[in-house]
């Protein structure tokens, strides 16, 4: 149960950077963040439960699965950056944020499927909990720090890539990395 909930945190750290590119934006408020996180909360249980639905339904190892979707993710994460950078270049309106919220959301949601379908059936209610504080943990922090004048110098081109980079390390570790539950 300690490595699900250490998988958490770690695959969660795509928040940062998501907190830190709204964070960013002027017209972005704390507690515009802070409702997308509670949405998320609701998200990652209906993930929770929906894995356990499907869990019996796949026909292959779900740490395939799993796997292939997370690195499909970081890629759709980095190649969609670079496909509509140009058109980002706009500060955020509301919907924009509204629209981010929703990704971030539906990504937690799948993040806690991922582990709850890796872990299962030892899988416990501490893990989609777990997702949701690492999320609004890491995007509170990072959102506060992009309000100061050294972080402002980060391109943005750079908490894309390591976000999308941090959900295909995942994919590949849970592909190729065996975890033994006893």
């Amino acid at each position: 149960m300690l490595l699900s909930l250490l998988s958490g945190l770690v695959v969660s750290v795509d928040a940062f950077f998501i907190g830190l590119s709204l964070g960013l934006q002027k017209k972005c408020r704390f507690m515009y963040l802070a409702v997308i996180n509670l949405s998320l909360l609701g998200l990652c249980f209906a993930g929770f439960l929906l894995a356990g639905l499907v869990y019996e339904l796949i026909p292959i190892d779900p740490d395939l699965v799993v796997g292939f979707a997370f690195i499909g993710l970081g890629l759709w994460f980095i190649l969609h950056y670079f496909i509509t950078c140009k058109r980002q270049a706009a500060a955020l309106s509301i919907k924009s944020i509204a629209m981010v919220g929703l990704v971030m959301s539906g990504e937690a949601m799948l993040i806690t499927m991922g582990l709850s379908l890796i872990f299962m059936p030892y899988s416990t209610w501490l893990i989609p909990v777990v997702v949701a504080a690492a999320h609004f943990g890491y995007s509170a922090i990072s959102f506060h720090l992009a309000r100061s004048k050294t972080m402002q110098r980060i391109p943005p081109a750079a908490s894309h890539i390591i976000s999308g980079a941090a959900l295909i390390i995942y994919g590949l570790m849970a592909i190729f990395v065996e975890i033994e539950i006893s």
